[in-house]
């Protein structure tokens, strides 16, 4: 019995599949955020609950690859921050799967994500930027780095959809492109790892969704290589805009979804 069959797909659906497995590498190396996309097309071919299952190793095969690419530009104080607050909201996440509906947290957390990228455009109108990203020293970094590291640990865990919570905060808080990139890679890897027994747990990966993650891992890398080309070709302005684009429209999707 092959994987498509073990799944009840079709080879068009399985084509979805790895053309989302391919944003997957694209978003990890290149515009953090995108991979919502990603999301939907899984949720869409595959069981809500089942997709996030999925998606999971790919995103940490992606992960690997962008570590690898930006390893030398992560911020350590930034991480050092938000790791706390992150596994709280993981927690929180996980038991908030046991009980909760699909269209509320798909809902809430698209809602979530069009606030936060209205008010990260709000603040960043008069903002000037630095080499260096803002201080988490201060009481006011230390609150925003907590505020942002439970929302995105819940959302990482609920739906997958970390990464436009992530992209808001690094862009509000003034980071540079490779900055963004080393720091979310690392950010990225840490927590997913961490997931997987959550994951595990909750029956959301299994030998079947496994073996799907075996056929699709290939699709990940080329992804990963076309990111690399492509943000050496892309500025700072249409970086940030890119990434918050992506945002709104992963946001747009849960809502809708």
């Amino acid at each position: 019995m092959n994987t498509m069959t073990l799944w009840h797909i079709s080879m068009g659906e399985f084509a979805a599949l790895a053309a989302a497995a391919l944003l997957v590498g694209f978003s990890k190396t290149a515009v953090s955020g995108a991979n919502t996309v990603s999301l939907a097309v899984f949720a869409a071919v595959l069981p809500a609950r089942a997709s996030t299952g999925v998606l999971l190793p790919l995103l940490i095969v992606g992960d690997v690859l962008a570590v690898a690419t930006y390893r030398r530009h992560a911020h350590w104080p930034t991480l050092w921050r938000l790791f706390p607050a992150v596994t709280a909201g993981v927690v929180l996440g996980t038991l908030f799967l046991v009980w909760a509906d699909d269209g509320v947290v798909r809902a809430s957390i698209g809602a979530t994500l069009l606030l936060m990228t209205g008010i990260t455009l709000w603040r960043r109108r008069a903002v000037v930027q630095d080499e260096e990203p803002d201080a988490v020293v201060t009481r006011a970094g230390r609150v925003k780095a907590r505020s942002y590291g439970v929302l995105g640990g819940f959302t990482t865990m609920v739906a997958n959809a970390g990464g436009p919570v992530m992209s808001m905060y690094l862009l509000s808080a003034g980071f540079r492109k490779l900055g963004f990139l080393g720091t979310s890679a690392f950010f990225f890897l840490i927590v997913n790892v961490s997931k997987l027994p959550f994951s595990a747990g909750l029956g959301l990966i299994d030998g079947r969704s496994l073996l799907l993650d075996a056929a699709l891992a290939v699709f990940v890398v080329p992804g990963a290589f076309v990111g690399k080309w492509a943000v050496k070709r892309i500025n700072q302005l249409l970086f940030e805009r890119l990434v918050i684009g992506a945002t709104v429209v992963g946001g747009v999707q849960l809502l809708l979804r």
